[in-house]
C-alpha cells in the first residue's frame, strides 16, 4: 500500500475540537511534526479536514 506523509504547519491554538481531535487521530501533536500513514480513504478525509494545518510531504 502507498505511504503518505503528513505535516503539521500551523498551530492548532484556536481551532474547533473537532479538528484537534482530528490532529490528534492523524498523531500530530506538535509543529512541524512529520506522520506517516497509508494512503486510504479515511486518511485522506482527515487531511482533508485539517487541510488549512497541514501539508503532505514528498
Amino acid at each position: 500500500m502507498a505511504k503518505i506523509k503528513v505535516k503539521q504547519t500551523k498551530s492548532r491554538i484556536g481551532s474547533p475540537k473537532d479538528q484537534k481531535r482530528t490532529l490528534d487521530a492523524l498523531g500530530l501533536r506538535k509543529m512541524n511534526q512529520i506522520v506517516e500513514h497509508d494512503d486510504t480513504a479515511t486518511i485522506r478525509g482527515m487531511i482533508t479536514k485539517v487541510r488549512h494545518l497541514v501539508t503532505i510531504v514528498e
